[in-house]
């Protein structure tokens, strides 16, 4: 296994590169010191109080290869992508919102398809949003509210030293034809299946038993959690031969796929066997691929090898910290 090409090709994934505009845009917006809003940029998702509980606030936009590419999928993932934001934190979905602008025809008809697809499959509704008919170009947006107990909401940025890594991925599954880094592990199941996956993540907040989670997202695996440990202000080894994988697949490119439903989680080493047991019923390819460490690098090893990945005292991929 070449560490160094590893390296090489997760630093300059567009993935993990896309990211780095995030600071020049939320400078714009900062947080008044008297709001309720308990986390914000660099989560998942906004946590905002609400009595004894926390809503849930997040938005995702569906790029513009994707919707080239394959419309209908662009559709589903806009509910996909944002159901497991919610579900990262802990929380269960309430409903979404969505900005439709396209004229009518064919590439519309297949994202509403695509979206009504994912309202079923994840079991969440479409409540509202707006309709652009005059746009030059396609785009879906969708936000989503969703709801947690206020002290048992998972953030990305809580990791403490010492903390087991975990990496939860289902394996069974298929890269989504004409788009590469799309790992589908959700389209093909039956819904039951797919909502229990969603709802782990809010089994395992009541029990408390994590101290940061992210959902795998554009950045792949370990973009993903190069990005909790930024914002945790920490640092991790993640040895590669431990990370779950399916057969007969590219392993870089499974280190740079969108998970349709996966995990980077944190938890105390003496919770590592219950968070796995946890994960693993519902389907969850689990295991743990290393350690929270205090020196703000990210580091991946293979046998006798290590390479840093990401130096957070120089490198940023969000800039959230």
């Amino acid at each position: 296994m070449d560490l160094k090409k590893i390296v090489s090709e997760i630093r300059n994934y567009p993935g993990v590169t896309r990211k780095k505009v995030i600071p020049d845009v939320i400078k714009y917006f900062p947080i008044p010191k008297d709001s309720k809003v308990i986390a914000s940029m660099g989560e998942d998702a906004a946590v905002i109080e609400f009595g004894e509980n926390a809503l849930l606030l997040a938005a995702d936009g569906i790029m513009v290869d994707l919707m080239r590419r394959n419309a209908f999928w662009a559709g589903y993932c806009s509910v996909l992508v944002n159901v497991n934001d919610i579900a990262a934190m802990g929380g269960i979905p309430l409903g979404m919102v969505s900005v439709i602008s396209m004229k009518k025809g064919e590439v519309l008809d297949e994202v509403l398809k695509g979206i009504q697809e994912g309202i079923s499959k994840f079991g969440v509704p479409m409540v509202g949003g707006h309709t652009h008919p005059d746009c030059d170009y396609n785009a879906v947006d969708v936000a989503i509210l969703g709801h947690v107990k206020k002290d048992k909401v998972i953030l990305s940025s809580t990791a403490k030293e010492m903390d087991t890594i975990i990496f939860a991925m289902d394996t069974q599954g298929a890269f989504t034809p004409q788009i590469p880094y799309s790992w589908d592990s959700t389209s093909k199941k039956d819904t039951e299946a797919v909502q229990k996956q969603v709802k782990v993540m809010n089994l395992l907040a009541e029990k408390k038993l994590l101290t940061a989670a992210k959902d795998i997202s554009n950045p792949g695996c370990l973009g993903t959690l190069g990005m909790l440990l930024e914002t945790s202000r920490k640092g991790g080894g993640v040895d590669l031969s431990l990370i779950p994988r399916p057969e007969n697949e590219d392993f870089t490119q499974w280190l740079k796929a969108y998970q349709g439903c996966g995990f980077v989680l944190t938890c105390k080493p003496g919770d590592t066997k219950e968070v796995i047991y946890t994960l693993e019923r519902v389907g969850l390819s689990s295991e743990k691929v290393g350690e929270i460490t205090d020196d703000n690098k990210l580091s991946i090893i293979c046998k006798n090898e290590s390479e840093i990945l990401f130096d957070f005292t120089e490198d940023i991929i969000t800039g959230c910290r």
